[in-house]
């Protein structure tokens, strides 16, 4: 009985993300993104959390490219209730727009396989703004674990102002900051 509440709480957000994705608006990207400039860790600064990041602390996403072309996400972060312990969280994509590497699709568990849209990107590749289609989730990452604060109220000025809901982005504490 659990397994097929499971299956179909699944079912039903693959369907509501497909759904919205139709008609929700394009979000606009980066003109290119160099791959392997892209590549390595990237700190979690800010986000719209999904449920596995709430609470998560030090999130660090690490990006590369296999050898078939996809694209290969670990995330580390840590989280507990007591005391906090590392985790470690495997993710696989796809770039879906080769012209500008800017538009991928992310498979965080299957079935599920999410369009990500890097909406922001700095010209020395230091911090970048990832977003998804539905405006539920979104990611500012740096490439050290602080961000100036101008510059994270500007890159946040400028997501609101996209569609996303400011009350739902939060802070990501990094203990190296």
């Amino acid at each position: 009985m659990t397994k097929i509440i499971i299956v179909n709480m699944l079912l039903v957000s693959v369907l509501s993300v497909h759904g919205k994705a139709q008609s929700e608006p394009f979000h606009e990207t980066v003109p290119y993104v160099d791959m392997d400039r892209f590549s390595d860790d990237w700190y979690v600064i800010a986000l719209i959390p999904t449920s596995f990041e709430k609470g998560a602390e030090d999130g660090i996403e690490n990006y590369s490219i296999d050898d078939e072309g996809n694209i290969r996400v670990e995330y580390t972060f840590k989280k507990g209730r007591r005391e906090l312990k590392e985790r470690v969280m495997y993710q696989k994509g796809w770039i879906y727009d080769n012209e500008t590497n800017a538009e991928w699709r992310i498979r965080p568990l299957w079935p599920l396989k999410l369009p990500y849209y890097i909406m922001e990107l700095d010209d020395d590749y230091t911090h970048t703004v990832i977003g998804t289609n539905n405006y539920k989730y979104l990611w500012i990452m740096a490439r050290t674990p602080r961000m100036d604060q101008s510059l994270l109220n500007a890159i946040v000025g400028r997501m609101v102002q996209r569609g996303f809901d400011r009350e739902k982005i939060i802070l990501m504490k990094q203990s190296g900051a």
